[in-house]
C-alpha cells in the first residue's frame, strides 16, 4: 500500500518554476482543437465503425443536468441558475428525445456499464423527474442490474436529505460525489455556498448504509478569505468523514470568463505563495491520513476502485477525470456533454435553447467534434499512459504502434532531459518514469508529446497545471 507521501514529492521550488498554463487532458486532442466539420453524419458513420468492431465495446453514459437552485460564485460550469422547477420540463423532454436517437445507433447488445449524472446540480430534478429519467434510459440502453455496474451522481448535499439517497440507491446508484468546497463560514458566505459538516456527513453516513461502494468529495482551495490555517481545519473534518477518493481543485479566478466569479472580490483571495502552502499542507495530510495520490487533483484510499485500477492498468482519464473501466464508448448526452466514440470526440450544442430545437425536429444536437488519425491516437495513448501510470515502456510503444520510438519521439525526448536534470522524471534508454517529484507535475511532463501545443505555442486557454 502507497500513500501520498510515499508516492509524491512536494517541491515548491519546482512547482513554481512549471506551474504554467496547460491542458488538464481529459481528452487528447484537447476540446480547443473541436471543429464544426465534424456534424451528425461524422458522429453516425464513427458509431456504426464502433458497432462492426469485433469485439465491441461496452458503453458509458454522461448526463449533464444543468440546473442549480443557487448560485456559487465560483463556479464555471455550464448551467442555469433558477428556483423554477418547471423550467426543466422542456429540457427533459429534449433529453428523451437524444436518449432515444443515440440509443438507435449503437447495437442494443452493448451493455452500459457506466452511468454518471453531473451538472450543474443532478439533484436538482425532483424525486418523480430522477425516477422517469432513469426509466427512460432503462427503456432505450441496455442497462442490466448488477453488481459490477458503476452508477454515480454529482450531489449538492443542500439539496438533499436523506430520503433522497434512499431513493438514489433504489434507482441503481452505487457511487456519488458531493461537493463541499469548503466548511469555513467565512468563506461559505464569500462564494455563496452554506452547508453544515453535519448535513454532509450524515447523507455519507446514510449513502454507506445504502450500500454505496465509493463516495468522493469535492474541495477548493484559493477561494476568498482561505487560509492555510482555514483549510487544513476544513481538511480535517473531511478526513474524519473518510470518503473513498477526493478531488481537491484549484480554484482560477477568471471573471472574464465566467460571470458569476465577478461577485467575487480579488483582494479577498489568497496570495500565490498562501495557495501554494495550502497545496503541500493537503499532500501532507491526506498522506498521513492513508490517502493514495492518484493525478492531478485525485486522491484515493487503497481500497478505492481508483487505486485498484491504477495497479491493474485501467485507469483511463476522461471527462469527468480520472475513471475506471478504460474500454468503453463514452455517449454524452445533454446539453454541452462531450462523448467519445471509437476514434471521435463530439460536444453537443452550449446553449440549452439551440440544444432543445435541434432535439424538436429530431436532430441529434450535436455541434463539433474531431475524428482521430493515427498520430492523434499514438500521442493521445503515451499521454494517458503518463497520466495514469507514471511511466513509458518505449519498446511496448515501438511494438503495439509499428515506430522506433526513440526516433519519433527524438525532440520530446530531447526536451525532457530538462525534466529529467530537475529529477521529474527517469529517462533511460528504454523506459521513462515520473519521480515521486514529478508527480505534481504530471501535466508538465505530458504536455511535452502534445503536438498542438509544440504548433501553436498558445497556451492561454488552460489553467495552470497546479
Amino acid at each position: 500500500m502507497k500513500t501520498v507521501l510515499e508516492t509524491t514529492n512536494f517541491d515548491a521550488g519546482l512547482i513554481r518554476k512549471y506551474d504554467k498554463q496547460g491542458p488538464r487532458y481529459t481528452s487528447y486532442p484537447t476540446a480547443v482543437q473541436f471543429n464544426d466539420s465534424f456534424d451528425i453524419p461524422s458522429y453516425e458513420q464513427q458509431v456504426q465503425l464502433s458497432n462492426e468492431e469485433l469485439i465491441p465495446r461496452p458503453l458509458s453514459l454522461y448526463i449533464h443536468i444543468p440546473f442549480c437552485h443557487e448560485l456559487c460564485y465560483y463556479c464555471g460550469c455550464n448551467k442555469k441558475v433558477t428556483q423554477h422547477p418547471e423550467q426543466a420540463i422542456p429540457y427533459l423532454r429534449a433529453l428523451y428525445r437524444e436518449i432515444e436517437l443515440q440509443a438507435q445507433l449503437f447495437d442494443h447488445d452493448r451493455k452500459v456499464v457506466q452511468l454518471h449524472f453531473g451538472g450543474g446540480t443532478p439533484t436538482y430534478l425532483t424525486d418523480l423527474q430522477l425516477t422517469e429519467l432513469m426509466a427512460h434510459l432503462r427503456e432505450h440502453f441496455n442497462m442490466p442490474a448488477c453488481d459490477e455496474h458503476e452508477w454515480s451522481i454529482e450531489i449538492d448535499p443542500r439539496t438533499m436529505d436523506e430520503n433522497r439517497i434512499d431513493l438514489l440507491a433504489d434507482l441503481g446508484f452505487n457511487r456519488m460525489s458531493l461537493g463541499i468546497q469548503d466548511f469555513n463560514p467565512i468563506v461559505q458566505k464569500a462564494v455563496n455556498r452554506i452547508q453544515s459538516p453535519e448535513q454532509t456527513e450524515a447523507l455519507m453516513i446514510r449513502a454507506r448504509e445504502q450500500g454505496f461502494q465509493s463516495i468522493s468529495v469535492d474541495l477548493i482551495y484559493g477561494l476568498p478569505h482561505q487560509t492555510v490555517t482555514s483549510f487544513n481545519q476544513t481538511l480535517d473534518t473531511v478526513v474524519a468523514m473518510r470518503p473513498d477518493r477526493l478531488s481537491i481543485y484549484n480554484y482560477a479566478h477568471l471573471p472574464e470568463l465566467f460571470r458569476a466569479q465577478r461577485l467575487i472580490k480579488a483582494e479577498d483571495l489568497p496570495t500565490a505563495e498562501t495557495k501554494l502552502a495550502m497545496f503541500g499542507e493537503t499532500i501532507e495530510r491526506l498522506g498521513a491520513a492513508g490517502y493514495r495520490y492518484i493525478g492531478m487533483d485525485h486522491f484515493a484510499l487503497e481500497t478505492d476502485e481508483l487505486c485498484i485500477a491504477q495497479d491493474e492498468g485501467t485507469l483511463q482519464r476522461n471527462f469527468q477525470g480520472y475513471s475506471t473501466m478504460a474500454r468503453c464508448d463514452l455517449v454524452g448526452l445533454g446539453v454541452s456533454s462531450i462523448g467519445q466514440v471509437g476514434d471521435c470526440y463530439s460536444q453537443n450544442q452550449k446553449i440549452i435553447a439551440d440544444y432543445q430545437n435541434g432535439l424538436e425536429k429530431n436532430q441529434l444536437p450535436i455541434a463539433r467534434g474531431l475524428v482521430m488519425h493515427d498520430e492523434d491516437r499514438l500521442r493521445r495513448a503515451v499521454i494517458q499512459q503518463v497520466m495514469c501510470q507514471d511511466r513509458l515502456d518505449f519498446n511496448d510503444f515501438s511494438h503495439k504502434y509499428h515506430i522506433h520510438f526513440r526516433k519519433h519521439f527524438a525532440i520530446e525526448l530531447d526536451l525532457l532531459k530538462v525534466q529529467a536534470a530537475d529529477g521529474l522524471i527517469k529517462l533511460a534508454d528504454d523506459y521513462l518514469e515520473v519521480t515521486p517529484r514529478g508527480r505534481l507535475l504530471l501535466r508538465s511532463i505530458a504536455m511535452v508529446f502534445d503536438q498542438y501545443l509544440h504548433h501553436s505555442g498558445n497556451t492561454t486557454r488552460f489553467s495552470k497545471v497546479i
